[in-house]
């Protein structure tokens, strides 16, 4: 099987048609945000595209996921959501849900007052409450609207940005990361996912990324002025010394600080059913489980969509297989390329260093 290639962005929007917009807020007890996926067909009756879901974590926090099972009606999300603050967070996706109406986006239904429009907005959150300092510091509807507001075909930022910027994953800094690949008959598909897990990013015996081994040729040329870098183990040192750090944290709280969560979108430009979009989103797991150790726990809400734009035909039999392998490669990327992105973050809550801080050694 011919291996796939990274898109020209190497991010979600290589997937035509969809656009990401990212809202934050950083300082004075501030350390979260909201990053939106919206679909082809803005400011049109219907569009859309055809989604799927898949939640494995112990403790989600999610919204409208019941109706992208493929034994109920509505085919189609209008946007995915994912966004900082737990629970709180949920209220992002009424702000995506006015931003879509006021512009005429959503599934046309019949009501007494006469046709009206209804935005699909599927959403997931993270935990990230209290990082900034301020457990009241959280995102609310205004954090979606400004993220429809800033949606855009142009490669979103990665790190510690939008819905990743209050992100951790083991005591490390996390953040939203993004990957795509082409497919030898020409279609894409993308993963974005905020990477803020109970467990580790990091193989603790070496040092190294437990993702790195999958990355791809051209995933690591988003260095300094898009100067392109290489991974290798880590010294010794800073390896036991990650270690004894671990080690004092899990020590105190019996896990590391606060509760966790990675979420996610998975996209792709071909036809798919909602069946189809499901088992895509399943399978993009896989890839979570290759860069995440443990993952699915109590204590995590892992979920990952599926959205289908259509822009292509359907996959034969062989070529879904080929699609679903490429998915989870790509959340596999996503998130060793959003851990990388993301840069050492301090607040009066805490501090969270980045992996090119603790492993120095690692990146050259």
């Amino acid at each position: 099987m011919t291996p796939p290639r990274p898109g020209p962005s190497n991010t979600l929007v290589d997937v035509p048609g969809l656009l990401v917009g990212q809202h934050q807020r950083i300082g004075d007890g501030w350390l979260t945000g909201t990053t939106v996926v919206l679909a082809p067909g803005r400011g049109t009756p219907g569009g859309g595209a055809t989604g799927g879901v898949d939640v494995r974590g112990g403790g989600p926090g999610t919204r409208e996921t019941d109706l992208l099972d493929p034994r109920n009606a509505v085919e189609k999300a209008h946007a995915v959501v994912l966004s900082g603050g737990s629970a709180f967070g949920l209220a992002t996706a009424d702000g995506v849900m006015d931003a879509l109406y006021a512009e005429g986006t959503g599934l046309p239904v019949p009501t007494p007052c006469g046709p009206a429009l209804v935005p699909i907005v599927p959403a997931a959150v993270v935990f990230d409450l209290g990082r900034g300092g301020d457990f009241g510091a959280r995102p609310d509807a205004s954090f979606g609207s400004a993220a429809v507001a800033a949606a855009s075909a142009d490669p979103p930022a990665l790190g510690a940005v939008g819905a990743g910027t209050g992100a951790q994953t083991g005591g490390l800094k996390g953040g939203v990361g993004s990957a795509s690949a082409v497919l030898p008959d020409g279609s894409t598909v993308a993963a974005l996912v905020v990477v803020n897990a109970i467990g580790s990013t990091v193989d603790l015996r070496t040092g190294e990324l437990l993702g790195a081994r999958h990355l791809l040729d051209g995933d690591l040329s988003d260095g300094p002025g898009g100067s392109a870098y290489g991974l290798r183990a880590p010294d010794p040192e800073e390896v036991s010394a990650a270690l004894a750090r671990a080690a004092e944290e899990t020590g105190r709280t019996g896990f590391p600080r606060g509760l966790a969560t990675t979420i996610g979108v998975i996209a792709t430009d071909v036809t798919l059913t909602k069946a189809q979009c499901a088992k895509v989103a399943g399978v993009g797991h896989d890839g979570m489980a290759r860069a995440i150790s443990p993952v699915h726990s109590m204590m995590d809400g892992d979920t990952l969509f599926t959205l289908a734009t259509g822009a292509r035909p359907a996959p034969d039999p062989v070529a879904f297989h080929g699609l679903l392998d490429a998915a989870a490669g790509c959340v596999t990327r996503a998130i060793v390329r959003g851990v990388l992105a993301a840069g050492t973050v301090t607040t009066p809550a805490g501090t969270w260093p980045s992996y090119r801080d603790v492993f120095p050694s690692a990146v050259r």
